[in-house]
């Protein structure tokens, strides 16, 4: 339904598409993380097909991060301090 005095005649029938999500509405969530997907994949980042919200990274001397999203949260683990720092 189009808001209250935005209505046009003949055209009541018409609905407003957003051209983003809003803080607050259903698509939020999922425009936040396809914009954080892409992020981490561009930078090398690989999602696990059991857990698609668990980011793995290694460095080259075989340090491991990973990463967890949870709803709008990161959490952060690694094997060394300044991998975790360099990321941030």
């Amino acid at each position: 339904m189009q808001p209250e005095g935005f209505v046009k005649k003949g055209e009541e029938q018409l609905v407003c598409r957003l051209k983003k999500a809003l803080y607050g509405l259903k698509q939020a969530h999922r425009s936040w993380y396809k914009k954080i997907d892409s992020f981490f994949l561009r930078h090398g980042y690989k999602w696990r097909k059991n857990d698609p919200n668990l980011y793995i990274v290694f460095n080259d001397e075989g340090h491991i991060v990973l990463i967890s999203l949870y709803v709008d949260d990161l959490i952060m683990i690694g094997s060394v301090d300044n991998l975790i720092e360099e990321i941030k």
